[in-house]
């Protein structure tokens, strides 16, 4: 099974900024669908990000959603095997648990996780 592990959350500030990281051993995530799933507390989870495969015919094309449109990007680098969340002007709301996947379809305009299966996460806290 494909296990994604996800890094770089933290606390920051109100309008500061992180960089989430998720990689995998022995799978070439360029070939993957990544998406961004979060959880706040007391809330149901939610997708925020995702970016094409590489052998997509819309190479690296991104959605996100409308609450993090203009304030986070996804992207990938290719040499790192990694997939990353830029994520800044960070808000109150932003705060929860990230998750990476690969096991997701985008609509217009959410994401929709098909299994129940998540790794550990990342957490972030936005606080001052």
């Amino acid at each position: 099974q494909l296990q994604l592990v996800e890094s770089g959350g933290g606390l920051v500030q109100p309008g500061g900024s992180l960089t989430l990281s998720c990689t995998a051993s022995g799978v070439t995530l360029d070939y993957e669908a990544i998406g961004w799933f979060r959880q706040a507390p007391g809330k149901e989870r939610e997708g925020v990000a995702c970016i094409n495969s590489i052998v997509s015919k819309d190479v690296d094309s991104t959605f996100y959603v409308d609450s993090v449109k203009g304030r986070f990007t996804i992207s990938r680098d290719s040499s790192k095997n990694t997939v990353y969340l830029q994520m800044n002007s960070l808000k109150a709301e932003d705060t929860g648990v990230y998750y990476c996947v690969t096991d997701f379809v985008a609509t217009g305009t959410s994401l929709r996780k098909l299994g129940d299966y998540w790794g550990q996460g990342t957490q972030v806290t936005v606080s001052s």
